[in-house]
C-alpha cells in the first residue's frame, strides 16, 4: 500500500487540510492519507500548542466520514522534538511492506534544504506537493526531481493562525472548520484566550 503522510500540529485541523488531504489521495496514486499529528515541530513554539490528545481528537472527527484518510499518533511515541527522518524510519521498520510518501506546500518544500537529513528522506521517498500562493522561488534542485510530483490541488489560504486569532477575537469561522470539530473547539472554548 502506498501511503501519503500528512505531517501538521494541526493545531486546529480545518477545512483546507481535509480539502488538500481529499483531493491528494483522489487525484495520485496514494491508497491512503495518513494526517500525523506531530507533538512539537522542532520550528514552532510548544507553548502554543493545544494537547496532543486534543488535536488528534480534533484529527478524527474531521476525518471520521473519509476512508482513505487517517489519523495518526505515531510520533507521539518517538522522542520529542521529532524529525521527519526518524519518523520515516520508525514508519519503514513498523510497517515493512507499505511505501510511505510525503504531502507538503510548495512553500515547504522550498524549505526542505533545511530538514534534518534532507537528502535521505529525497532517496527514500516520494513527495506529493500541493501549491501555494506565495511559494517564494524553488530550490533548483526540486524544480525537476525525479521524485517530487506536483499535483494540481485547489490553492487553500487558510492557516490554523487565522482561524486561532479569529476564535480570540470572537469572530465566527464555524465554516472554516470541519462541523463537529468546530462544535469541540467551541464546547471546549479552545483558542478564546
Amino acid at each position: 500500500m502506498k501511503i501519503g503522510l500528512y505531517f501538521g500540529t494541526f493545531n486546529p485541523i480545518h477545512i483546507g487540510h481535509v480539502i488538500i488531504a481529499n483531493h491528494m489521495v483522489e487525484n495520485s496514486d496514494l491508497n491512503q492519507i495518513w494526517m500525523v499529528v506531530t507533538p512539537h515541530n522542532p520550528l514552532k513554539q510548544k507553548h502554543t500548542l493545544l494537547d496532543d490528545y486534543q488535536r488528534l481528537h480534533m484529527v478524527t472527527l474531521a476525518t471520521e466520514d473519509f476512508t482513505k484518510i487517517k489519523p495518526s499518533d505515531i510520533e507521539f511515541k518517538l522522542s520529542q522534538p521529532n524529525y521527519t527522518v526518524n519518523t520515516l524510519a520508525h514508519l519503514k521498520e513498523k510497517y515493512p511492506k507499505n511505501e510511505f510518501a510525503l504531502i507538503m506546500g510548495e512553500d515547504n518544500l522550498n524549505s526542505l534544504h533545511k530538514w534534518k537529513n534532507y537528502e535521505v528522506i529525497l532517496a527514500n521517498h516520494y513527495i506529493y506537493v500541493y501549491p501555494r500562493l506565495n511559494s517564494g522561488d524553488m530550490d533548483g534542485q526540486f524544480i525537476n526531481h525525479h521524485k517530487i510530483h506536483h499535483v494540481g490541488a485547489p490553492l487553500m489560504e487558510l492557516s490554523s493562525t487565522f482561524i486561532r486569532e479569529s476564535i480570540k477575537n470572537k469572530k465566527n469561522i464555524a465554516p472554516m472548520l470541519p462541523h463537529k470539530v468546530w462544535q469541540y473547539i467551541d464546547s471546549s472554548a479552545f483558542y478564546r484566550k
